[in-house]
């Protein structure tokens, strides 16, 4: 059985190249391998423009989703993001969506190897970030097709990844984090936009390590703005983060660390199968934050 993150098909750069001269019409003299995670894998043309390719089926809503609701957004937020379109039709060859957008210049904040004082530095402009974010109208946004929220999925997954990176020899044993577990207050819940997949390996940061961009927006819906803050529980410091975003309640608080949890088992399971030490390494931190 395949894993969630193994491409149906990997787009190597000979077909990239032949894909973007055939959709776009650019000659992509120079095209450079640039990132490839769960969903996309990127190239750089030219030094001016990234070209996306989905994995595979799934991938490509996501990316279809992506190009559709981010950029009549872009221009309203406090840094630069990723305002991907599509270019040309699916093909035979190729019968997913191809996209593009502007090279957001910036070191994703994996690969960045950030200090404690660098991440309290940075977590105000990302609390600020979200706080532009949610307060944007969200209507004609999809809500969340995929339960990132939804105990009755999510929990039974974390106990699974728990387990197994347990087995793994990433974390001792589930204990620390079977609290993070417990069953969540039922109430109405907010709804605003979100990223949806706010974590570190979106986040572009420059050479001072001040912010530079948010990227890859596939998960781009409306919905419960814990999904998103997260990121103050397993990246940055949450007082920090407030400063920008504001206060972050209880309640929310409780769902943004079960979504932290969530997330984060996934990903760490991730980086540990393909061998990515920068983001393994902070997987980890991430967790032991957590626990």
């Amino acid at each position: 059985m395949r894993k969630p993150w193994e491409a149906e098909r990997r787009v190597d750069a000979d077909l990239a190249r032949r894909l973007i001269r055939e959709r776009a019409g650019v000659e992509a003299g120079r095209i450079d391998l640039i990132g490839e995670g769960w969903d996309n894998i990127a190239y750089l043309v030219d030094g001016e423009w990234v070209y996306r390719f989905p994995r595979g089926e799934s991938q490509a809503q996501y990316l279809a989703n992506e190009c559709a609701c981010v950029p009549g957004i872009a221009g309203r937020l406090p840094v630069l993001v990723s305002a991907a379109q599509v270019v040309g039709e699916p093909t035979p060859e190729f019968p997913w969506p191809v996209a593009r957008h502007r090279y957001v210049e910036g070191t994703t904040a994996d690969r960045a190897r950030l200090t404690d004082a660098q991440r309290r530095a940075i977590a105000r402009p990302l609390g600020a970030f979200l706080r532009a974010l949610h307060d944007l109208d969200a209507e004609g946004l999809p809500g969340d097709w995929i339960g990132r929220m939804d105990p009755a999925k999510r929990v039974p997954a974390a106990r699974e990844r728990l387990d197994a990176l347990a087995r793994l020899g990433i974390i001792d044993a589930p204990g620390p984090w079977l609290p993070l577990l417990a069953p969540l207050p039922r109430s109405p819940l907010p709804s605003c936009t979100l990223h949806g997949d706010f974590y570190c390996r979106q986040i572009l940061v420059a050479d001072d390590r001040s912010l530079a961009g948010v990227i890859d927006w596939g998960d781009i819906h409306r919905g419960d703005p814990a999904c998103d803050l997260m990121v103050a529980f397993a990246f940055v410091p949450r007082a920090e983060f407030e400063e920008g975003y504001g206060g972050i309640d209880e309640a929310t608080a409780a769902r943004a660390r079960f979504r932290a949890l969530s997330h984060t088992l996934g990903v760490t399971h991730y980086a540990h199968d393909i061998g990515d030490e920068d983001l393994l390494r902070e997987g980890r931190a991430a967790l032991a934050r957590l626990a």
